[in-house]
């Protein structure tokens, strides 16, 4: 698949891994926190940082009763109507302009998820360089042919999708002009199981496909992300917090600062490893060929002595004869005196 340009990063293969630092609601409504969020992403060397951008009436009703609660016994938000958890997640609109600019300032990339043709017009009034789709959006098929309308790359979680939703959505997007599209896998469960993760339907996406492919991680730390990267995705997004322990309403499944710093080491680091096909020695591995065995004459020997077991053994350093040669030179006369130390070689007999 070819190069992807997102702002002044290079997406693709070949390229170091483009990794989104997503905010959420993490900063807890404090402008002050989200900027601090973004000025310790910028120094973990993340590509990105990515907002959310809605409001409670853009995304659900104000009902406090059956459906628009929470419930799930295994649900971070449990008790909450969706009104209040987007309520306190969202990030204010007129946030975004400052915290785009600081991110720009950092030398990030900064873009959002949109959740509603408004906040898509929104969105390119800011002139965002690209576009997140959010898993529980992609069966918005008014959402999809609005953002590919804009003509900027588009990046789309999976989620709970099957193939038949996920053939539409992608459809739907490149019949409206998105050419550039990568496709994240992703767990719509928060925090998420690795057992959950199915990393192995990355490949097959690319496939299915034809495009780049990713991860959006909602497990804890960050074996996931980079068994992902190893797999192929060219795009990992991580939930990010300054503190786990001060809370916020992704903070349990979010990055503290250092461990986003060692995914963006640990990512690439794998992706350097792909590496090619290859057998045989590397450049580094020639002298190490020294200190393989190889056979040596371990006693002192006169000529005309047989070779043994035990004066002739296969033993380090490399530079005698291959152990493999052992069972055909015993029995055999040395035809000169030889110390013991000396590498076996076909003169000697």
């Amino acid at each position: 698949m070819s190069l992807i340009n997102i702002g002044q990063c290079q997406v693709g293969s070949g390229c170091t891994p483009f990794i989104i630092a997503e905010l959420s609601g993490n900063h807890s409504q404090s402008l002050d926190t989200a900027k601090a969020m973004i000025l310790a992403a910028s120094k973990t060397g993340v590509s990105a940082i990515k907002l959310q951008t809605y409001t409670p009436d853009t995304i659900t009703l104000d009902v406090k009763r059956g459906e628009f609660m929470i419930g799930e016994a295994d649900n971070l938000w449990r008790g909450k109507s969706l009104y209040e958890l987007y309520g306190e997640a969202m990030t204010p609109w007129e946030w975004h302009k400052p915290l785009f600019d600081y991110a720009a300032s950092l030398g990030l990339v900064a873009f959002s998820t949109p959740f509603d043709l408004t906040a898509v017009d929104y969105l390119e009034a800011l002139d965002v360089p690209c576009y997140k789709i959010a898993s529980f959006e992609n069966t918005d098929h008014a959402l999809l042919a609005a953002v590919a309308q804009t003509g900027k790359p588009v990046i789309m979680s999976t989620g709970m999708a099957d193939i038949h939703e996920l053939s539409e959505a992608v459809a739907v997007l490149r019949a409206n002009g998105c050419s550039e599209l990568i496709l994240l896998k992703c767990t719509s469960h928060y925090p998420a199981s690795p057992v959950d993760a199915n990393l192995l339907t990355i490949p097959h996406l690319a496939q299915l496909f034809q495009c780049q492919v990713g991860l959006s991680d909602h497990t804890t730390g960050i074996g996931v992300s980079v068994a992902a990267v190893a797999l192929g995705a060219t795009v990992i997004e991580k939930h990010f917090v300054l503190d786990r322990a001060e809370g916020g309403v992704d903070s349990a499944f979010s990055l503290e600062p250092a461990e986003l710093s060692s995914l963006v080491q640990e990512a690439e680091r794998a992706r350097i490893a792909l590496g090619q096909v290859y057998y045989g020695c590397t450049a580094k591995e020639i002298a190490s060929r020294n200190y393989r065995r190889s056979l040596y004459i371990a006693k002192d020997m006169k000529a005309g002595e047989v070779l043994t077991d035990d004066n002739l053994r296969s033993v380090r350093p490399g530079l005698g004869l291959a152990p493999k040669y052992l069972p055909l030179l015993l029995g055999k006369q040395v035809k000169q005196d030889v110390v013991a130390g000396t590498a076996m070689s076909w003169e000697l007999v």
